[in-house]
């Protein structure tokens, strides 16, 4: 099936940090998902939210609205978070306390998880899943927890969830 309109995708990282390695994995996993669509015509926009800090605080700031106008538009939102305190961070729950219970209506959304040890492997279903559905967004398939450990054989792991996500992820998107 051909589509003509770009694929819309917002990569989001609630990592304090900049240019984490938790951007670094969600940006691998939209590839890999928009790989899995056929689609050519691919838009991608990154919200790295390190580099808002108190913006998110401040419900005038046009950027951050901007960010929202962008992630609420969005075909498919892959959402990536450090595992901090078994959860994600707060920065991300800040930025997605800018969205009301249909914020991401319509918004194929991937919930993504990086952390230190396979004990907290369950936090994207646990914690980031319940969040991402509360305000609108589709969550199809299965969150994905990549260890920090296994970060080198990113491509493998992504290939394998893929293999399970894939058609649901085709079926919404393709």
């Amino acid at each position: 099936m051909t589509n003509s309109a770009p694929l819309k995708v917002v990569v989001v990282c609630g990592n304090p940090k900049a240019n984490s390695r938790t951007l670094g994995v969600a940006e691998a996993v939209a590839k890999k998902v928009t790989a899995t669509t056929g689609r050519e015509n691919v838009s991608t926009h990154i919200i790295d939210l390190a580099n808002f800090g108190g913006q998110l605080f401040d419900w005038s700031s046009e950027s951050v609205k901007a960010e929202v106008a962008a992630l609420s538009g969005a075909d498919l939102a892959v959402i990536a978070s450090p595992t901090y305190k078994a959860s994600y961070t707060g920065l991300l729950k800040s930025f997605l306390d800018w969205f009301g219970q249909t914020g991401l209506a319509s918004v194929v959304a991937v919930p993504v998880m990086v952390g230190g040890s396979a004990i907290h492997a369950l936090a994207p279903e646990v914690f980031l899943r319940p969040l991402l559905v509360e305000i609108g967004a589709i969550v199809a398939t299965r969150g994905l927890f990549i260890l920090d450990g296994e970060l080198d054989q990113l491509d493998a792991t992504l290939t394998t969830w893929a293999e399970g996500a894939g058609n649901a992820l085709q079926r919404l998107l393709g």
